[in-house]
């Protein structure tokens, strides 16, 4: 489908940097991707008119949505086919009414991440490395989301907050890879981001940054000639871990964006979430390990969902996961099958599954 989007001009004139090539001029006072993601769909109504979707799905929608409101990136709504309720693009960000069970052991915070917080926004689980948590702002809410319901505010998640954070991380000598996280880092604009890498490599024992975001696939405008720039000069790789979890959400923009990522030095992950009605089968996570190993991507990670509230219609049987990721392993290369892996409070590491 095609929707009405602000474009900007084609760079005229060539990237100071060569990683930026094929960039477009994002220019000023606003970039394309804030142009885009103030045009964000947020209206039930509005998203299965733009689909040719019956009305039923936006009143199920508006009922579902409750403190999770729905949030969708046009450039995100372009790769959904028009007319299918089953969309599995779709179906990662439409609420449905099954948000509204609550069976036992889905909980708001299944990762216990509050009880490790060690300041505000920084989360320290593992040895070497913390999160920091560097907004609570998304620019497309997955309604699988771990942190859904994680108290952004209350925890210290802003500029106060950071500050503390970058004093907790510098006064420890064994946090050697700083995570950025959120909701969505790259939701900082360019300027802001400088900032905040420029403060975190200042920290002598950092010898690592990762960047954790879903914009490179929502939102790929975001990745600007600046930002590229940015990465590149940093005195490491930097390591970027993309989230995708199906084969179509990986067109030929996302491409682009991720050839420019690769072009700045960045280390390119992906992980993705093990969700049914979505990618819980062997073709279509055949197809993703595909489409990202030919955009220079690897397969990371391919987790078990958290236990969030509001959840649970997404989780797949273990058993069932266990089989699709054995079956990977007979048809790819090893470098192109995922870790099967879940998340559990108090271990050392993310535990493999297979």
């Amino acid at each position: 489908m095609t929707l009405d989007s602000t474009q900007s001009e084609p760079v005229s004139a060539p990237a100071a940097n060569p990683a930026a090539e094929g960039l477009r001029d994002r220019g000023s006072p606003r970039e394309r991707w804030q142009v885009e993601l103030a045009a964000a769909i947020r209206d039930p109504d509005e998203l299965c008119r733009l689909l040719g979707l019956d009305a039923t799905f936006a009143a199920e929608a508006r009922r579902a949505a409750g403190g999770f409101p729905l949030l969708v990136p046009r450039p995100f709504l372009e790769r959904m086919t028009h007319g299918d309720p089953h969309d599995p693009l779709l179906r990662q960000v439409l609420p449905l009414e099954a948000e509204l069970a609550s069976p036992p052991g889905w909980v708001a915070d299944p990762l216990e991440e509050a009880a490790a917080l060690a300041a505000p926004g920084l989360v320290k689980k593992y040895e070497g490395r913390a999160l920091l948590l560097a907004t609570g702002a998304c620019a497309v809410h997955c309604r699988y989301c771990f942190r859904r319901e994680f108290p952004y505010a209350e925890h210290g998640v802003s500029s106060a907050g950071t500050a503390a954070a970058l004093r907790a991380i510098a006064a420890d000598p064994s946090i050697r890879e700083v995570i950025l996280s959120g909701g969505d880092p790259l939701l900082l604009d360019d300027d802001r981001l400088a900032e905040l890498l420029g403060r975190i490599v200042a920290i002598p024992a950092i010898s690592r940054v990762r960047i954790h975001t879903r914009l490179p696939i929502v939102l790929p405008s975001r990745v600007t000639r600046r930002l590229v720039e940015l990465l590149a000069g940093l005195p490491f790789p930097a390591v970027v871990v993309i989230h995708a979890n199906h084969p179509a959400e990986l067109g030929p923009e996302q491409a682009a964006a991720i050839r420019a990522l690769a072009g700045a030095r960045a280390i390119l992950l992906n992980q993705a979430v093990l969700l049914a009605g979505v990618n819980d089968t062997l073709p279509v996570l055949l197809g993703l390990s595909e489409r990202l190993l030919a955009i220079g991507v690897l397969p990371y990670y391919l987790h078990l969902p958290d236990r969030v509230v509001g959840t649970a219609h997404f989780d797949v049987p273990e058993a069932k996961a266990v089989e699709l990721v054995d079956a990977l392993r007979q048809k790819l290369s090893g470098y192109g099958v995922p870790r099967l892996v879940r998340e559990v409070p108090g271990e050392a590491s993310k535990v493999t599954i297979a």
